[in-house]
């Protein structure tokens, strides 16, 4: 077992299933990494919309600047959100759960519902809205996975962090590449944080990730493995559908954890170092380069 490794990546996706964004730090919130999945794209009735129905959404690039988020897709102007903007309360649902939230207002839903309806894909979703988070409302993790923490979320598939090794994805192109397929990039898996220094797939048998910020210790522990949709296999350079990475993971990535489920990745959660939003004591905050401590390894 690996006794350290480094923190080599960080990556924040402010718009839920749209572009990411690598930074070099990043404060630690109660929900995971700062303005991660804030906003989300919604349809007419509220319902979460994603690249699994929508490839398109993997061309939206977002930029976050000191008072707003930016957004840029081909062939349209940027549109610009001040991050303390929210026009209306709203509900929306994401996997069966729903929960208050906050429209963005007319002009983002146009901007969405204008490049999205270029496909015909986005065409038959009719029109959209933008949501962002509602921050009074607690979405706990999978109690069932999370041991006893609330692990907050946002707009998250269901955990606050992904936490991924760079040689797990060297190892997947090794196999690719043996099964005459192209090499794919992080961005495929859409990692939280990115270890290097871990045997491919090491972060399967590891248990807690201990860093030393600048505000003091932070304990994250990996508590589930991260089940695969069809979105890996979506080309984040052109959002065309590829099956350039199911399939490899089909031949080794079976996990018995899941019954089976295709696995690449872990999700986690926060459980030291947190500091409540209601207090006035300095977030953490994560940097490239950093040093992790390993913890013990599941069983």
């Amino acid at each position: 077992m690996t006794a350290s490794a480094l923190l080599s990546e960080i990556w924040v996706y402010p718009l839920k299933s749209c572009a990411g964004i690598s930074v070099r730090q990043s404060i630690l919130t109660e929900t995971g990494l700062e303005w991660d999945r804030t906003w989300m794209v919604v349809n007419a009735q509220g319902s979460m919309v994603s690249q699994r129905q929508v490839p398109a959404m993997a061309l939206i690039e977002t930029r976050l600047r000191a008072g707003d988020v930016v957004l840029r897709a081909p062939g349209m102007l940027a549109l610009h959100l001040a991050l303390d903007q929210a026009e209306a309360p709203t509900r929306v649902k994401i996997w069966g759960q729903e929960m208050p939230a906050y429209d963005m207002g007319d002009l983002a839903a146009q901007w969405l519902t204008d490049f999205l309806s270029q496909t015909p894909a986005g065409k038959a979703l009719g029109p959209l809205r933008l949501a962002r988070f509602e921050p009074e409302h607690q979405r706990p993790s999978d109690p069932a996975w999370s041991q006893g923490h609330p692990g907050l979320n946002t707009f998250g598939d269901g955990f606050p962090l992904l936490v991924i090794g760079a040689a797990s994805l060297q190892e997947f192109n090794r196999r690719a590449l043996e099964m005459g397929r192209p090499e794919v990039s992080m961005q495929r898996f859409r990692p939280n944080l990115v270890l290097a220094g871990l045997a491919p797939h090491e972060e399967d048998r590891v248990q807690r990730l201990s860093l030393q910020t600048p505000q003091g210790p932070v304990d994250i522990d990996l508590v589930k493995p991260c089940e695969r949709c069809a979105i890996p296999d979506i080309d984040p350079e052109d959002a065309q559908p590829d099956g350039a990475v199911n399939p490899v993971l089909q031949s080794y990535r079976q996990d018995p954890r899941m019954k089976g489920a295709l696995t690449f990745g872990m999700n986690a959660i926060v459980t030291r170092g947190l500091v409540p939003a209601a207090s006035d004591e300095p977030e953490p905050v994560l940097s490239v380069g950093m040093t992790v401590k390993i913890g013990r390894a599941h069983v």
